[in-house]
């Protein structure tokens, strides 16, 4: 079975993740997305749906949009297609940590037999997401590649081809939050239970330990200064509801978090920031050529 394995790693009594189930493949463009993973190790999951399921890689330096640049992309179990969209927090067991889903879009094969091409090791399609787009290539390596581990046939390598959409920008820097929820990994830990998972956390030592430590003492600072702000703010609404009905003006007030972003009083909630999307650069010539739009997925424009 093909989430034989998926399964067969995972307590669904104890995770969040979706067990799930094969997708039956639609008329419509391939699901392709990429989860930042803090575990033992910070990774980058990248994953291609397929046959019903998302075929799935860990790239443990990210995706490089420089063609120069060979990125280690090692083979694991494939993972159910309602994965694609999961963020949140693994409490224990295989792969806890914290999951961000870092960038998604469609995937378009660029070869006429997407099985023959996996069994030659050699898989080439266009990604359109908001952070990765253009030409790509998966090539196995058989385990010669630096870094390489167990068995050969799990090791491949992510490349990007030269195209409009390749430079020298380290996207994972450039756009480092998620395009589902606009934060970064103190956010999406801040809004489940990690009293529940520090229990059990992860990883221990290493830069991935220093890393989480760091994450979880800035979440306890938030959460402190949320506390705080809410206390605040219901002392205000007091106030005001005092001065309204002795027929004063209310005052307008702010809130640590609007000073701290230079906000001149309480600002109405949005959509997430398009930086937290946002295309890396291209050139202007192309950019004015196609029309196209300053993040998100491309549309095709017709010549």
């Amino acid at each position: 079975m093909a989430l034989e394995e998926y399964k067969r790693k995972r307590d669904f009594k104890k995770t969040p993740e979706p067990e799930g189930k094969l997708h039956p493949t639609k008329e419509r463009g391939r699901f392709f997305c990429v989860q930042k993973h803090l575990a033992s190790h910070l990774h980058y999951d990248f994953r291609l749906e397929h046959n019903g399921v998302l075929l799935s890689w860990a790239v443990p330096k990210g995706p490089s949009l420089d063609p120069k640049t060979k990125r280690l992309a090692m083979k694991v179990e494939d993972h159910p297609y309602d994965y694609g969209e999961f963020e949140g927090v693994i409490p224990e067991g295989y792969g806890a940590g914290i999951v961000m889903l870092w960038d998604k879009g469609t995937w378009t094969p660029e070869v006429a037999d997407v099985e023959a091409a996996l069994k030659k090791g050699d898989l080439k399609f266009t990604l359109n997401g908001y952070k990765l787009k253009g030409s790509w290539v998966l090539v196995r390596t058989g385990g010669r590649y630096p870094g390489a581990r167990g068995d050969g046939n799990r090791s491949w390598l992510l490349i990007k081809h030269r195209d409009e959409w390749s430079g020298d920008v380290d996207i994972t820097d450039f756009a480092p939050k998620s395009v589902k929820s606009g934060g970064d990994f103190e956010d999406i830990l801040g809004e489940d239970a990690p009293a529940i998972w520090l229990s059990n956390r992860p990883a221990k030592g290493g830069d991935a330990g220093a890393m989480l430590a760091a994450i979880i003492d800035k979440v306890a600072r938030l959460k402190g200064e949320r506390a705080s702000d809410t206390r605040k703010q219901k002392t205000q609404r007091t106030q005001r509801q005092d001065q309204s009905q002795s027929g004063q003006p209310p005052e307008i007030t702010t809130t640590r978090k609007d000073r701290a972003s230079g906000a001149k009083g309480p600002q109405p909630p949005g959509a997430p920031e398009a930086e937290n999307r946002r295309e890396p650069p291209r050139r202007a010539s192309k950019r004015a050529a196609t029309g196209a739009r300053a993040w998100g997925p491309a549309r095709k424009v017709k010549r």
